[in-house]
């Protein structure tokens, strides 16, 4: 059978509306970075595991790199909720709200280090498949205020660009092991308040 003929066949086992597939292959990806990393998202394993032919995703994702997208955009809409939560209606100071920012921003990243991986892969990043305006650009803008209020004066913009580099390194470093070599530590609170201090300036009273 042509893939032609296996899409149509596709759509009719996952109903008639191509968003039944499409948000299937999706939540496929989702799992499989998971339970396997970034690697081992390739179109034919993700159709696989959907159940379809391996050309149906094509139908609607034209590219690897447009399902890849879709899927790294879970993981910035499960970081943002994350991090809206954490921060709540904004009655702690700025600077006990990056705080915890700052660890919900860790904690996922060491928690979900195949998607986090995929996140910042630079091909999704600069494809233009992913749309940083409506995935990380946002979050960054709530570091940014945040910066600006606990550190008037200063260029928050640069300052939270600097903290995100930090956050980032750390992250990636911590997944690797080698911060765990080098400090001896088992946890990552020291770094992540010294990261602060080194952006912020000391915490006031501590």
């Amino acid at each position: 059978m042509s893939d032609h003929g296996n899409n149509e066949h596709d759509a009719a086992r996952h109903g008639n509306h191509p968003k039944g597939l499409r948000e299937r292959l999706v939540d496929v990806g989702v799992e499989l970075v998971a339970a396997e990393g970034s690697q081992a998202l390739t179109l034919r394993e993700i159709a696989r595991r959907a159940g379809v032919s391996h050309g149906a995703p094509r139908r609607w994702f034209p590219t690897h790199l447009e399902l890849l997208s879709a899927i790294a955009r879970r993981g910035f809409d499960e970081l943002a909720e994350r991090a809206a939560a954490a921060i709540g209606d904004g009655g702690e100071s700025p600077r006990a709200q990056l705080t915890v920012l700052t660890r919900v921003y860790l904690e996922f990243a060491l928690g979900n280090r195949g998607m986090y991986e995929l996140m910042f892969r630079h091909d999704l990043l600069g494809s233009g498949h992913l749309g940083l305006r409506d995935t990380s650009l946002p979050l960054f803008g709530v570091l940014v205020d945040l910066v600006g209020r606990a550190r008037p004066g200063a260029d928050a913009r640069t300052v939270a660009a600097s903290l995100w580099a930090n956050l980032h390194g750390i992250a990636q470093l911590w997944c690797w092991g080698s911060l765990q070599l080098a400090t001896g530590a088992d946890d990552f609170t020291p770094l992540l308040r010294t990261a602060l201090d080194a952006h912020l300036g000391p915490e006031s009273g501590r």
